[in-house]
Formats: C-alpha cells, sequence, structure tokens
C-alpha cells in the first residue's frame, strides 16, 4: 500500500516553518504498513496542487494533504479540492455548530469568514475536528483516498491517529508492520555495521534494517512486515534478542525513543546516587541534558561552568599549579575539577569537562577536538581522552552524549561489582 504526503504552503517553502507534519504522518502510517512513496511541499496555488494531485493519484493508493483550510485567502485548498473533484460547496450544519462551540467557549463572536469554513464539498466525507474550527475531508477517486487536514500540527495529529488511520484500516488491507529502534553510542556507523555484518547477511528478505547516523551515536532501526502479527513478533524478538546480544550493553544504551539523560537520571534515581558538572567546553549542555528530564531535581543538585581558567581555581578549587604545569586542557585537569564540584556540591557522583573546542586554539600536541572527561565516582575517579573533530557544534554534543555514557557505563560497573 503506497502512500503520498502533500504539505500546502508558502511558508514551508522559505523555510519560514519546518514541516513536521509530515514526519509525523509518514512515522504513523510506517506503524500500520503504508510505505510513503513521496513528500511534496507545493505552495498555495491552484496549478500546483491541482499537478501535484495529478501526479500522486497515478502511483499511490493514498494521498494525504495538510494545510490550506484555514479561513483567509491564501486558504485555498478546500475550494481547489472541491473543483477538482467536481463538487459542490454546502454549508454542513453539524460543522457549523461545532465552530460556534468553538468560538462560543472562547467568548468570541463566529465570523462570516469563519461560519464559511462550514462550507464543504459535497462529495466528501467529512471528519470531525474536535481541536479546531477547519474539518478534515475524505475523498475517493478510482479506487484511491484522499484525505484533506487542517496544518496546525496538533489538529492534524489527532485527526490521524483517532480517525484517518482507522478509516484507512477499513478501507484496506494493511499489512501488519512492527518495529523497534535500537539506541548505541560509542561506536561508529561502519565499525556497527562490520560487528554485525554476518548477523545482517543472514537476515530473512521480511526484514529491514536502517542505519540512522548522528553526532556521537547510531540508531538501528529494525523493522518486519507481514500478516499474523502473534507470529511476526515472534520471529521479530529472537533477532532482535541476536542482534543485542552481539552490539552488547556496552554500545547499547536504550531503544525507541530513550534517551541518555533519561537513562542516566533513572539509574541515579534507583542506585540513590546525587550528581553534579563541572564543564568548561562543554558549556552546561550536560547539566542542560540532566535537567530536561523531569524529576531531575531529586538526584542532580548543580552545575559549575568554570570557562575561565581563574573560575576552575577560585569556585571549584582547581589548583592554579596543576593548569600551569599541564594545561587547562589535560587528565590532571579534569580530574581535579571532578574532584573540586564533587566536594563543593557534596554530590555522590560528578562529571567534568575540558577541551578545545575551536575553530581557533588547537595545536600540534593538542588539536582542536581534544577532550578531557572525567567521572568521580564514590571511591574512584576514571578519566578519558577523545579527539572529537573540528567542529564546534558538534564537538558540543559528542562530549556531552560522551560524558552521560561513561556516567552509564560506570554505574552499571559498580551495579555489577555489588552482584
Amino acid at each position: 500500500m503506497k502512500a503520498d504526503i502533500i504539505t500546502i504552503g508558502d511558508e514551508i517553502l522559505i523555510g519560514q516553518i519546518v514541516d513536521t507534519n509530515s514526519v509525523f504522518i509518514a512515522s504513523e502510517f510506517d506503524k500500520n504498513g503504508i510505505y510513503v512513496r513521496r513528500i511534496y511541499s507545493v505552495p498555495d496555488l491552484e496549478m500546483d496542487i491541482r499537478n501535484t494531485l495529478d501526479d500522486s493519484l497515478q502511483h499511490s493508493d493514498i494521498i494525504i494533504l495538510t494545510g490550506g483550510l484555514g479561513p483567509t485567502n491564501d486558504d485555498i485548498t478546500k475550494n481547489t479540492l472541491t473543483k477538482y473533484f467536481g463538487g459542490n460547496p454546502i454549508l454542513n450544519e453539524a460543522v457549523l455548530a461545532k465552530i460556534t462551540e468553538f468560538f462560543k467557549y472562547r467568548g468570541i463572536e463566529v465570523s462570516e469568514r469563519n461560519k464559511k469554513q462550514a462550507e464543504v464539498p459535497d462529495n466528501c466525507i467529512v471528519l470531525p475536528n474536535h481541536s479546531g474550527t477547519a474539518p478534515g475531508m475524505v475523498f475517493h477517486k478510482d479506487g484511491k483516498v484522499i484525505v484533506s487536514l487542517p496544518g496546525v500540527p496538533f489538529e492534524m495529529k489527532e485527526l490521524v491517529v483517532d480517525q484517518v488511520i482507522p478509516y484507512l484500516q477499513k478501507e484496506f488491507k494493511l499489512p501488519v508492520r512492527y518495529h523497534k529502534t535500537v539506541l548505541t553510542i560509542g561506536i561508529g556507523e561502519s565499525a556497527l555495521a562490520d560487528m554485525i555484518k554476518d548477523w545482517e547477511d543472514q537476515l530473512s528478505p521480511v526484514f529491514g534494517l536502517a542505519y540512522l547516523p548522528s553526532p556521537g551515536m547510531v540508531k538501528l532501526r529494525l523493522s518486519i512486515t507481514g500478516t499474523k502479527r502473534t507470529e511476526l513478533i515472534k520471529i521479530f524478538n529472537k533477532e532482535l534478542d541476536s542482534l543485542t546480544s552481539l552490539i552488547g550493553e556496552d554500545f547499547i544504551y536504550g531503544f525507541d525513543d530513550d534517551t541518555l539523560e533519561k537513562i542516566t537520571g533513572r539509574m541515579l534515581l534507583e542506585n540513590g546516587y546525587s550528581a553534579s558538572t563541572a564543564e568548561s567546553c562543554t558549556g552546561g549542555y550536560i547539566a542542560h541534558l540532566i535537567t530536561s528530564v523531569p524529576g531531575s531535581s531529586f538526584y542532580f543538585k548543580g552545575s559549575v561552568i568554570a570557562y575561565a581558567n581563574e573560575i576552575k581555581s577560585s569556585v571549584i578549587d582547581v589548583p592554579k599549579s596543576l593548569i600551569k604545569k599541564y594545561g587547562a586542557v589535560s587528565k590532571e585537569v579534569a580530574e581535579a575539577m571532578a574532584k573540586g564540584i564533587q566536594n563543593l556540591l557534596k554530590t555522590d557522583i560528578s562529571i567534568a569537562t575540558t577541551g578545545i573546542f575551536g575553530p581557533e586554539g588547537g595545536s600540534s600536541e593538542k588539536p582542536v577536538g581534544t577532550t578531557w572527561i572525567s567521572i568521580a565516582l564514590p571511591d574512584k575517579i576514571v578519566t578519558e581522552n577523545f579527539l572529537f573533530g573540528d567542529h564546534r557544534g558538534r564537538n558540543i554534543t559528542k562530549a556531552s552524549l560522551t560524558a552521560l555514557n561513561m556516567l552509564r557505563n560506570e554505574i552499571r560497573t559498580l551495579n555489577e561489582n555489588i552482584e
């Protein structure tokens, strides 16, 4: 079953907004065994919309349009679709009642322009919009299903999940599709591919495997398609177990929507550890990640962004002699920062970072990207050196994620030793 997604609006094409609607629809379709063939973005022009529909109807079974259903003059999608499918606009009393109720609840008088939104083509199936004023519309043509939805993301999402997917499940015999994303860190895409090569080579054609790299990590999306869900999941779990055993917990930190900050936060909480950070090159990004998790106040006490050497010395008690002898970017200073913030904030565990993130400041001995990360634990300190590269933004991300992963692995090791 193939589908096209068409987003309508000049604001997308000029870069004023990001097309998140297509991402959401494609994800929901993938879960339900619908293959997205193409994603289009077209302007608010009737001819462009018509031409795109002509092309999509030749190749796909389902076409989803978002945008252009509002009350202003530039919202031309509904009128275009009315003409395209040979319909006539009629006032839908149920939609009008919904619009009237919507504005009354907000203490606003319904304008004539708003009432016009209750006019829909007489040859469409109306999808009630419970979160806005523009209804969704379903058209049929030559066995194909065309759905037009409002462009407001939260309205569109509700309609897709609650009405569009159930409607398509009734109209078409959709295959079962099941997938899981394995989240890895600390290993590059090529090295990961080499590690699992033999396993991947013997993978059945019913499976799909995609590598999704990003700074500091690689996601592996394993998917399976078939007809019998229970049987598919049994086959899937067997292969997933084989895959995760090959890679191991040193590199796998979670699945699907997990994040390192959530995983490490849960580990800190479950073990009763408090944490702090002393950040130089990462500029507080590690603390930002940690505190982005609700409930982080139960285990995270605080951070010092010790960017300048005088702050390293005066606030977190790094001896000036260490900085003078080894330089601010060194194992010795990283460890002193970790111990200093651990003592200052009286935490069980601390993270410290110091590095050269560029684009200037590097040398032959310490090139741009040189980074020291230190983790101070209750009874030991672990420090590693990395060379992340010459892109400042990516270095901040990579160093922060690497630090959290070091923390994850150290807590794992502590627990294994206790056991």
